[in-house]
């Protein structure tokens, strides 16, 4: 990853005494049809880094890996069921922790495409390394589809409460698809905006991009701009990015969801992959 130039996804995991990993897993059912990726946020524990979380929110961010997880779970189920698609399940995964080497707000880094980010909250940590994750496998692999999974942000949560993760696209058709599969299976969607208007929101003013919002006096649409952040990832291919902060992980038991991690993600994708 050093030699290749992932600063974004290296930035996250300085504090921490475990290194980070970059997993492929390649499912190849579907003959020519073109390659589509999942891609999962895998924050093993999430402290906030130097921005630490309070008490009252951290205990629960082992569940940070939620996207990753769902990702492993789709790939299985699709291999199982035996479907005549191609599929790359891409798993970005790291610490993100407080030490003497961790990465600090006002740090500089060099994403895998060029870009440079200046880190003003070491809390918003998972869209840094989808940002690589994302920029290398469209580099390597040239999917035509690319979806990714994440328990990206508070603000989702607050948009949507725990009943329907967030879905924020390029394509309109690629969102209709997904929020179908979602009323089939249970996994429920709903679509934020992704207008112009917002496309600046992440600029920066001494490197291309921040990590956080410039604009306003700080989160408002936060489950927006930070999607905008990841937009500036991907090059060609169609994109759908799923916050789903909300409905992985719940506090109390909700129908056929248990209390804890609801395994999010692997009915919808399963269910995209069938009905596509």
């Amino acid at each position: 990853m050093k030699k290749d130039g992932l600063g974004s996804l290296i930035g996250v995991s300085q504090g921490s005494d475990q290194p980070p990993k970059l997993i492929f897993l390649e499912y190849r059912g579907g003959g020519e049809d073109p390659v589509t990726a999942i891609v999962g946020k895998g924050i093993t524990f999430d402290s906030g880094g130097y921005n630490i979380k309070p008490t009252g929110y951290m205990e629960d961010m082992k569940s940070d890996m939620a996207g990753a997880a769902a990702v492993l779970g789709a790939m299985r189920t699709i291999s199982q069921l035996g479907l005549k698609r191609n599929v790359l399940g891409v798993i970005p995964t790291c610490e993100n922790m407080v030490s003497g080497g961790a990465q600090r707000p006002g740090d500089i880094v060099r994403a895998y495409n060029g870009k440079t980010i200046e880190i003003t909250n070491t809390d918003a940590e998972g869209r840094l390394i989808l940002a690589d994750a994302i920029a290398y496998t469209e580099a390597k692999y040239n999917p035509s589809v690319i979806i990714d999974l994440a328990t990206l942000t508070g603000a989702c949560i607050v948009a949507l409460g725990y009943h329907a993760a967030a879905v924020i696209t390029n394509d309109l058709v690629l969102s209709s698809a997904l929020i179908q599969a979602g009323e089939e299976s249970g996994d429920r969607l709903w679509p934020l905006p992704f207008f112009d208007e917002y496309q600046d929101t992440m600029d920066g003013t001494i490197s291309d991009l921040r990590n956080t919002s410039g604009k306003g006096r700080g989160g408002e649409g936060g489950a927006i701009t930070a999607a905008v952040f990841i937009s500036k990832f991907v090059d060609k291919a169609r994109w759908a990015h799923l916050d789903i902060a909300g409905p992985a992980y719940l506090n109390d038991a909700s129908g056929y969801n248990q209390k804890g991690a609801t395994g999010y993600g692997v009915r919808l994708l399963t269910y995209y992959f069938m009905r596509r």
